[in-house]
């Protein structure tokens, strides 16, 4: 199993912004492609103006088909051409992990 977490940082006062523009534009053909997420989160504490993403995939090479289905979908590449012209977004950080042997993740 391989987890892609993924965290977004947005200009202050623009996250509610995001967020919306996500799910009317990118939910619906990020959902079509990688299916339902392992978790969608928005900061409360810490780093705020920050939202995190973790998505779960069979292994690397099951991570590239779909993503790469994704970015040929015209759904999600509308998304990414307003959210490129909204100016939200600063910083993206993506971090592939595994789960240790100890603590498996399942899913319901």
């Amino acid at each position: 199993m391989l987890i892609d977490h993924r965290t977004y940082t947005v200009r202050p006062g623009t996250l509610a912004k995001q967020i919306a523009l996500y799910e009317q534009y990118g939910l619906a053909a990020q959902q079509r492609h990688l299916g339902k997420p392992l978790a969608w989160l928005i900061t409360e504490t810490g780093e705020i103006n920050t939202y995190v993403h973790l998505w779960v995939y069979e292994d690397a090479a099951d991570r590239a088909k779909k993503r790469a289905a994704m970015q040929a979908d015209p759904e999600w590449q509308t998304f990414l051409a307003k959210s490129t012209e909204a100016g939200y977004l600063i910083k993206q950080e993506n971090k592939l992990m595994t789960p240790a042997s100890f603590a498996p993740i399942s899913r319901p």
